[in-house]
């Protein structure tokens, strides 16, 4: 999961080379290997907790369901620590991360795997060429628009590229509004950072959504407890075997 925060458009922010916004700031506090825990909450008064350990953690079941349906290059927005995108370089994928976050591109790298500091909304590397664009860990909600992000990600797409998409189970539907980080210390020191725009989404919901961005629902699977949609354009293909990097 990372927020989103607007940055230059047209260039690399190398990490450490312009500060962080707060409230990008506050979700890089979150990925420090300190003791403590850390939620989102939503003016909704939903509250969810960040699986922090797990974003640091070695490829889970779910990393592994997804890894296997990106048969070529693939684009991991908002890629935080950087574990889709290390497991896609380890499975010969050609992957680039992709986060606002200095810390979280730095995580990533010292993973072994590439990311750059860069908004999904800015100008990217290779568009129109990705065979898939991976939105994990919530990361449907950057910007606050499903439609707006999907509709960016089909761009970045070629032609018959897919996105797989990580959902909510029912509930939630279609959900827009403002959230915005908290963290407790295990001294009991509370911490907030600033609001941005989020949004999530269900499985009940996530075919309307697609819909209206130009996309149509391929597949839904489920890896354990966590459910995902991989979303293609109208001329998008049955993935084959996996690409060789180029």
């Amino acid at each position: 999961m990372t927020v989103h925060a607007v940055g230059p458009a047209n260039r690399d922010l190398d990490p450490g080379s312009v500060p962080d916004a707060p409230e990008v700031a506050a979700f890089a506090a979150a990925l420090r290997p300190h003791p403590g825990t850390h939620w989102l909450e939503q003016s909704d008064g939903h509250r969810a907790p960040l699986p922090v350990r797990r974003w640091h953690g070695p490829p889970e079941p779910a990393t592994a369901a997804v890894v296997v349906r990106c048969a070529g290059p693939t684009l991991d927005v908002g890629c935080g620590p950087g574990r889709f995108t290390l497991a896609l370089t380890r499975a010969g994928r050609t992957a680039l991360g992709v986060d606002v976050s200095a810390h979280a591109v730095r995580l990533t790298r010292m993973r072994g795997a590439v990311a750059i500091r860069r908004d999904v909304f800015t100008a990217l590397p290779a568009e129109g060429r990705w065979r898939h664009v991976l939105l994990m860990d919530g990361n449907i909600g950057i910007g606050g628009d499903p439609v707006a992000l999907l509709r960016r990600c089909r761009r970045l797409l070629h032609p018959t590229g897919t996105i797989v998409v990580e959902l909510e189970p029912p509930g939630p539907g279609l959900w827009r509004g403002h959230a915005r980080l908290a963290s407790r210390s295990t001294d009991g020191v509370l911490r907030r950072g600033g609001t941005f725009r989020w949004a999530r989404l269900d499985t009940a919901a996530v075919r309307g959504v697609a819909e209206t961005s130009g996309l149509a629902v391929r597949d839904m699977f489920a890896a354990g407890p966590r459910r995902f949609a991989e979303l293609a354009g109208p001329f998008a293909e049955p993935a084959g075997p996996a690409a060789a990097p180029s």
